[in-house]
């Protein structure tokens, strides 16, 4: 590829170039995102790039966040580069070797960016401390109903039928509780956290999120409406819920939790199906279910089973750690070993 040149672009001009490849502007790489990152300790919305060839064409476009790190800085551009169709190996390589020149000069202090690459290369290196994914389920909503719920397995259209029928159960669209509303949903996140045995943030984190992204933050509960076999539960109980991140015509699930109730009664099943069918309803073209198992994201293996009855795998440009300082990097991937094996 030609030599590539880097531009610092304004959010209006930035958001009509990424417009212009014709898909879903990822709402991480929009200015939609800057007010939770401003809200979150330890994050800063840095720059919007345009990656530029000798030509004045657009190559590819980057908007990145500055993370504070224990003693480190680094830049992630989530769902970042976007390009205008699926890039090559060389391209992704000469826009990579463009942006760590552009960050070494611009921000001497940064050891890694964190960007998002369909091929793997010698510069890449899997994520510190996060896990990534490359593989997801996206649900195409500009289908009928009809044709959505015929395009879920044997299994999933079985359960989807048998749970709409629940009339114990309804699923409510919650959008702009307040933080002391979602105290209850907290709640059967830890309960989520602690029996598949991941970490979650403080409630600030989530409820900073609802407040800082408005409209864009879509909140969905599933409630029971019954009191249970022994006549002890209250009436209108949220069971399961998930966060959907919307923006562009697309729709994303972000964060979802549900407690042993839920997973007795289908509950999960039928949040989905109402996530669907509203923002269907509402002009949304697709829905991201965000990642399932795949070689590079092994602990994901068991949402994706659940994920595969709404549909197939799609594959997607997993995140990657790129050094900008090579022997800070390795220190860094040395300290975490050390750390990880006192651990144990």
């Amino acid at each position: 590829m030609s030599e590539l040149r880097v531009e610092h672009w304004e959010n209006d001009r930035f958001m009509d170039a990424a417009r212009a490849f014709g898909e879903p502007v990822p709402i991480e790489q929009a200015p939609a995102w800057d007010a939770f990152d401003e809200a979150v300790e330890g994050r800063t919305p840095w720059r919007r790039l345009a990656i530029l060839d000798t030509a004045d064409a657009v190559v590819a476009l980057i908007a990145l966040t500055e993370f504070e790190g224990r003693g480190f800085t680094y830049l992630w551009a989530k769902h970042g580069p976007m390009w205008p169709s699926r890039p090559t190996a060389d391209a992704e390589a000469a826009v990579r070797a463009a942006v760590v020149d552009y960050v070494r000069a611009e921000a001497p202090s940064v050891a890694f960016v964190r960007l998002h690459a369909w091929h793997e290369a010698a510069d890449l290196h899997e994520l510190l401390q996060t896990v990534t994914y490359d593989t997801t389920v996206v649900i195409d909503l500009t289908r009928s109903e009809d044709e959505i719920l015929a395009s879920f397995t044997k299994r999933g259209r079985y359960k989807t039928r048998k749970v709409l029928k629940d009339e114990d159960m309804t699923v409510t669209d919650e959008s702009g509780m307040s933080a002391e509303g979602f105290r209850e949903l907290y709640e059967i996140y830890r309960e989520t956290a602690e029996r598949d045995g991941f970490g979650i943030f403080p409630m600030d984190v989530y409820t900073t999120m609802l407040a800082s992204l408005g409209e864009h933050a879509r909140v969905f509960v599933a409630r029971r409406h019954d009191t249970g076999p022994e006549g002890d539960l209250e009436p209108g109980r949220a069971v399961s819920w998930v966060i959907s991140l919307v923006h562009d015509g697309a729709g994303v699930d972000f964060y979802a939790g549900g407690n042993r109730e839920a997973r007795d009664t289908n509950a999960a099943i039928l949040l989905k199906w109402r996530i669907f069918t509203t923002l269907k309803a509402e002009g949304v073209t697709r829905y991201d279910l965000m990642g399932v198992g795949s070689d590079r994201a092994p602990q994901l293996a068991g949402v994706g089973e659940f994920k595969h009855q709404f549909g197939d795998d799609v594959a997607v440009d997993g995140a990657w750690d790129v050094p900008v300082k090579p022997l800070r990097y390795r220190a860094l991937v040395a300290a975490l070993k050390a750390k990880r094996a006192l651990r144990r």
